[in-house]
């Protein structure tokens, strides 16, 4: 009985203590379909979460941030190239009958003063003219003399009777021709001192000698053409050329800077005339930006110019925003539909606010900040607005 009884009792022991490890074997099975569960809810929540209105209850849509760029006070700049000119070239030739060059009295990049002589041409046959016409003074003045005195006799004796009024009138008429033929030896010798004069090349104006076309012994004439070319007062210009559209609303006054190619310093000046005319062929004009002399700016060399026109307003936005492939620039904006579109733009200037948007936008579109590269034409999002940080 005591062995019964114990079996028994061993027996209901083990009913009692068996099934507990089974028991801790489903816990870690309960644990995961609970977690199961909750993820599922979690997506499930998500989704409904992150829809748009409209959209498909299985269609995850993404949060894409735009931006309103509106319209900004911005800064118009023009880049343009061109040539380095003198602003007012003058050319400077025989001005006399000319003759052989004797001398040359300047040299290219040489500043020079209004009147300087630039060459000395010969002349040894002019100065022995201008010689024999000063003689004619003298002769023509001996003769007025003597006329004057003559009169001056022939007054005291006609008051006694010995000269009659005729031959007092004849003796003035003579005196006067005299005096007259004074004048007109003295006004020859004159003409003559001018025309020498005239045999020195001089330069017109200040300013600086660019070239230079005489030599010693070179036998020049009013039909020689330019000796030397000069640029008055020393004042150079960049004659930028550009395009049609950046011509409009570009003023003269309107500041620029100048670099020419191969040096790194650049030299400030001002636009001081606006083409009035377009190339029918290039469709091109020309802007003439004035500069102040300095030995690096030489006539004929290219330079760049960047010129500040007035200021304007225009779309700015993040260079995040901005798109680019093989048919040009473009951004991302979000229509009324919350669907992506394309829009083609055209890139103004770029500074360290943003990019300025000169075409393709008016400013109240929502423009898709960043992230533009995953997204595709006609894809659902859900715009979320930036703030002005985000631009």
């Amino acid at each position: 009985m005591n062995y019964e009884t114990g079996a028994i009792g061993g027996g209901s022991h083990m009913a009692l203590e068996g099934p507990a490890p089974a028991r801790r074997r489903w816990i870690p099975v309960v644990v995961v379909l609970i977690l199961v569960a909750l993820a599922g809810w979690y997506l499930l929540g998500g989704k409904k979460h992150d829809s748009a209105p409209g959209a498909s209850s299985g269609t995850q849509v993404p949060n894409i941030t735009v931006v309103v760029p509106g319209q900004q006070a911005v800064s118009r700049i023009v880049s343009a190239t061109g040539t380095l000119a003198a602003r007012r070239e003058m050319p400077v030739g025989v001005a006399g009958e000319g003759g052989m060059i004797t001398r040359v009295l300047v040299e290219p990049g040489q500043w020079v003063r209004a009147g300087q002589v630039l060459a000395t041409v010969d002349r040894s046959v002019q100065t022995q003219t201008a010689s024999a016409l000063n003689a004619q003074v003298a002769v023509a003045q001996s003769d007025q003399q003597i006329a004057q005195a003559e009169l001056d006799r022939a007054q005291q004796l006609v008051d006694r009777g010995f000269i009659s009024k005729a031959d007092l009138q004849r003796r003035e008429a003579t005196r006067n021709a005299a005096a007259a033929r004074v004048r007109a030896a003295q006004a020859s010798y004159k003409e003559a001192q001018a025309r020498n004069g005239r045999l020195d090349i001089r330069a017109p104006a200040e300013g600086l000698i660019l070239t230079r076309a005489a030599e010693p012994g070179q036998i020049v004439s009013s039909g020689s053409g330019v000796l030397f070319r000069m640029a008055m007062g020393g004042q150079m210009e960049l004659r930028a050329q550009l395009a049609e559209s950046d011509l409009v609303g570009l003023t003269v006054g309107s500041p620029a800077t100048v670099t020419p190619v191969g040096g790194d310093k650049s030299f400030k000046g001002e636009v001081w005339q606006v083409s009035p005319v377009i190339d029918p062929q290039t469709r091109q004009g020309i802007a003439r930006i004035a500069l102040s002399y300095s030995p690096e700016l030489r006539p004929g060399g290219f330079a760049s110019a960047t010129i500040r026109g007035g200021a304007g307003r225009a779309p700015l936005l993040p260079d995040s925003a901005i798109q680019s492939d093989d048919k040009g620039s473009f951004v991302y904006i979000v229509g009324s539909d919350n669907k992506v579109a394309r829009r083609n733009i055209k890139i103004g200037q770029v500074s360290d606010d943003g990019v300025t948007i000169a075409s393709g936008l008016n400013g109240n579109e929502r423009v898709v900040r960043s992230a533009g590269g995953f997204l595709a034409v006609g894809q659902l999002v859900h715009p979320i607005l930036g703030g002005p940080e985000a631009k």
